[in-house]
């Protein structure tokens, strides 16, 4: 190996030194946010995976986190297994168990039973040097060396053209998928919400703070009726859908962050025809 792949190696290993210690919990991790892509996109120069429908977890190289910085309660083998430098991925059961991985991932005690079916999907090295490829090169080299059961490396691939990625698209939602992401290959690391980062999908999906809750009527008196909210772009608007009856029954709280799923925007910047989906993770 000649010096300077040692040097970029080496460079690619280092904790950043915007990372706290494990003890101290940051109010909000420093991660790249993906922006909604264009229905034409074209995707050359871009590297393309599958969007999963998991827990957003980053590794600080010394413990496992919620995108908002709260400590996961993972059990002590799991994290055993990760690398000391910083990783951002995805905490996953596979395609269409989300509501079962994020009950096995919230609890305050890990159940071993479910946590030996969690697969930590590595998309991303924060901080790390070099473009989007480089890292996505090292996040293999990083798996392949650490013989992990629980690591494995997002592939990402390229198209060569709009209609071959509208056909992979296609494939991936047949199959029970929630969509794809287009990373550009040439982006060195960014962190908060960024066009180097896409993400396409049939429904357009978002994240707001709850504000308020309204009251139902009719076959829903008693319970919720809809929620007040506001999405990132300081837009306040109602959903009324998308809730179970439990959900009716037991809301989230004012002050919680919410992903909800939408079919584009209204001129005045609303959101249309917005459906609940889940709480964020805290």
């Amino acid at each position: 190996m000649n010096q300077s792949r040692r040097l970029f190696l080496g460079g690619l290993l280092a904790l950043p030194s915007f990372y706290p210690a494990a003890s101290a919990a940051p109010s909000r991790a420093p991660l790249l946010l993906a922006q909604d892509a264009p229905p034409d996109i074209d995707p050359a120069g871009h590297l393309i995976s599958e969007k999963y429908d998991g827990v957003r977890a980053w590794w600080d190289g010394r413990a496992l986190r919620f995108r908002s910085g709260g400590a996961i309660a993972a059990p002590t083998w799991f994290v055993a297994q990760l690398p000391a430098l910083p990783l951002d991925g995805e905490l996953c059961f596979g395609r269409g168990r989300f509501e079962a991985l994020s009950a096995a991932v919230r609890r305050h005690r890990p159940a071993d039973q479910e946590w030996r079916q969690v697969r930590y999907m590595l998309f991303e090295l924060p901080g790390a040097p070099g473009s989007f490829a480089d890292r996505a090169e090292r996040i293999r080299i990083i798996v392949q060396q650490q013989r992990s059961e629980v690591l494995v490396a997002v592939p990402q691939t390229t198209v060569p053209c709009r209609a071959a990625l509208q056909e992979q698209l296609r494939s991936v939602v047949a199959g029970g998928g929630e969509g794809l992401m287009l990373h550009r290959a040439d982006a060195p690391y960014v962190s908060g919400r960024s066009a180097v980062l896409l993400k396409l999908k049939p429904v357009h999906d978002a994240e707001a703070t709850v504000l308020a809750h309204v009251p139902g009527r009719g076959k829903h008196s008693g319970r919720l009726g809809a929620l007040q909210v506001r999405n990132e772009d300081g837009v306040a608007f109602f959903i009324g859908t998308g809730f179970s009856d439990a959900e009716r029954d037991n809301p989230p709280p004012r002050g919680t962050l919410i992903t909800y799923s939408h079919r584009g925007h209204t001129e005045a910047g609303v959101p249309r025809f917005a459906s609940y989906l889940r709480r964020r993770e805290v």
